[in-house]
């Protein structure tokens, strides 16, 4: 009986793994709650209440034109209130994937811009250089952190793998 018993868990157990290793085209994406992201983001790097500003839809406009047109279910903008060290980031999910590519191409146009001049001084252009549009499906990312862009892009990236 108890080796019937054992046979019949492990057929059932390569049965459910196997199940689990199908090729589904149809997988939902992962869903990311973004808010607890980026709370778990300021408590890791310690950022304290008040240096970082969420944008108000004027501000957002002149710093993304055209992300205000874009269908979003989830936004997060953070620029620092007061600082000369780059620290500029954007979390997005996208009601489609289209969207985030949408969003992707305002976001770049951003951090070429700044790259390009408008961030004015030599080391904030070079900060831009660095930073990154990063899109995982829905989900878009622009990363501008002189002091942890890989640390910020790798967190992010995390939150999609499996």
């Amino acid at each position: 009986m108890r080796k019937t018993m054992s046979a019949l868990c492990a057929v059932l157990m390569l049965t459910g793994l196997l199940a689990g290793c199908g090729a589904s085209g149809n997988q939902e994406e992962k869903a990311v709650d973004l808010t607890a992201f980026w709370s778990a983001e300021e408590e890791k790097y310690q950022w304290g209440e008040g240096y970082f500003a969420e944008l108000d839809d004027e501000l957002m406009e002149s710093y993304y034109p055209g992300l205000g047109d874009v269908a979003v279910k989830q936004l997060i903008t953070k620029v620092p209130m007061m600082s000369s060290v780059v620290n500029e980031m954007v979390f997005a999910e996208g009601e489609t994937e289209e969207d985030a590519n949408k969003i992707a191409e305002i976001l770049q146009k951003r951090v070429d811009d700044q790259a390009a001049g408008g961030a004015w001084y030599p080391a904030s252009m070079e900060s831009w250089e660095k930073a990154r549009v990063i899109t995982q499906g829905r989900y878009v990312a622009m990363i501008a952190s002189a002091s942890y862009q890989e640390e910020i892009a790798a967190d992010f990236n995390a939150l999609f793998e499996q």
